[in-house]
This record gives structure tokens, sequence and C-alpha cells, in this order.
């Protein structure tokens, strides 16, 4: 059981950093390559669909999508996104944001409720579980934002991938700390 509890710690690890380090590279895309049209749609369609595969992958390795059944909703929910976004794209970017609203809404609950049921297992959950908290919060804010007279853009989407990218770094290197202290035990 140990065994499988560290195997488990270190895929957390690694997990967060690839997430960290996929939230921070897309927030430097978004920044240069704001008003190029294509790009921007790419980057808009990559980012839930990335979440998708990032949900599938950790909850196939923690026992299965029927056992982290908050992870494959949110692979659900992430993939329809991902396509509601495509049909956003060509819409308008208040369409575009108002998806993407709705899916840290949805989505923050989600990681929410996968932070607290990891939390009896595994440290450094708490930042999942802010993020989660903050993701639905920025969910809303982003819906009011897509209601607005002032044109949204690519920008308007970034400090909630950013702050992504800091909790997920903050979990990770949570994680590191506790893993050396307990070596160092």
């Amino acid at each position: 059981m140990q065994s499988q509890s560290f195997t488990q710690s270190n895929w957390l690890r690694s997990y967060y950093f690839a997430r960290a380090i996929f939230s921070i590279a897309w927030v430097a895309g978004a920044i240069l390559f704001n008003g190029q049209p294509g790009l921007t749609a790419f980057l808009l369609v990559i980012y839930p669909a990335w979440d998708a595969l990032a949900n599938l992958v950790d909850a196939r390795v923690n026992g299965g999508l029927r056992t982290n059944s908050s992870q494959a909703l949110n692979v659900v929910v992430s993939t329809i996104t991902a396509l509601a976004v495509i049909v956003a794209v060509s819409n308008s970017m208040y369409a575009v944001l108002a998806v993407f609203g709705a899916w840290a809404i949805l989505s923050g609950l989600l990681q929410l409720n996968t932070g607290a049921r990891r939390w009896r297992y595994h440290s450094a959950q708490w930042p999942m579980i802010l993020s989660g908290v903050q993701s639905a919060l920025a969910g809303g804010f982003m819906i009011s934002r897509s209601l607005g007279t002032v044109a949204p853009t690519i920008l308007d989407i970034a400090p909630y991938a950013g702050f992504g990218a800091f909790y997920f770094l903050l979990s990770a290197i949570w994680l590191v700390v506790a893993a050396y202290r307990k070596a160092n035990a």
C-alpha cells in the first residue's frame, strides 16, 4: 500500500507540473497571439481539449474512470466545451467567453470534488480545492463579461489559465516538499 501511495504521489507531482507548464505556455501563447484569429482560435479550442485529456489520463492512472467519477464527468464536460468553442469562435468572442465561463463553473466544481476526495490520501489538495472554487467564481465573472459591451479577447481568459497554473505549480511543489520531508524523517 505504501508503494502504491508513493507511486501515486509521484504521478500527481508530475501531473501537476505538466498541467502548470501547459497553462503557463498557454498564457504566453494568448499574450503573443492575441489578435491573430487562427492562432487564437487554436488556443481557445486546445485549452479545454487538453483539460479533457489530462483528466482522462489522471483518472486512468488513479483507478479508472469509474473510480474517479468527477474526473470522468470532467472529461465529458471539457470535450463538449472544446466542441462548443469551435462553434462559438465562428460566432463571436462574446460567445466564446460565455462558453468558457460555463465550463469554468462546471470544471471548477468537478475539480473541487476531485480535490476533496483525494484529500484523504494525498497531501497538496488544498490548492486544488481552492482552484476549483476560484474557477467557479471566475466562470461567473466570464459570463458577466460576455454580456457586457466591451469586446472580449483571449486576454480575458488568460488570467483564469494563469491562476490554474499557479495552483497546479503550488500543488506540485507541495508534493515535492512533502516527499523530501518524508524521506528525511
